[in-house]
């Protein structure tokens, strides 16, 4: 590994990734770096077991959660929006090629109870997006369905 570069960058959040890009856009040598074992700075997606080593060390998720690729947990949730000025500032800085676009297959919600998030007891729930989906959620009541 060469020892002279123009820029450092610490870090792979998404502001980070946009700088490195415009650094070697512009013909700086840049080394970009994370302490993590993961990309993403505070705005990762983490799998089930990167999820709870960072919040449970020590603890292995339960079994009944299922395969830990069943899991991409986003630390901020976010949206882009597909025309919107960031998707073309990103597209224009080539930061894309670092970057995996999904489209949305569903949004879930945890509701709190006391028992705090990481308890045993489920109450994660999808957000319902279709009628059937509102009429079977118990996130409303029957007054808030009509």
């Amino acid at each position: 590994m060469d020892e002279q570069y123009d820029v450092i960058v610490c870090g792979t959040g998404l502001k980070e990734c946009i700088l490195s890009g415009l650094f070697s856009c512009h013909g700086k040598k840049v080394l970009h770096l994370d302490r993590n074992g993961y990309y993403g700075g505070d705005c990762a997606s983490l799998n089930l077991t990167t999820l709870w080593d960072k919040f449970r060390p020590g603890e292995k998720p339960p079994a009944d959660y299922g395969s830990n690729r069943d899991w991409n947990v986003d630390l901020i949730p976010k949206f882009v929006m597909a025309s919107g000025q960031l998707v073309k500032i990103l597209l224009k800085t080539k930061v894309t090629r670092y970057l995996e676009w999904k489209s949305v297959e569903g949004t879930y919600v945890y509701q709190y109870q006391p028992a705090g998030l990481f308890s045993n007891e489920k109450f994660i729930h999808k957000v319902p997006a279709t009628e059937m989906e509102i009429v079977k959620s118990p996130l409303m009541g029957i007054m808030e369905k009509k």
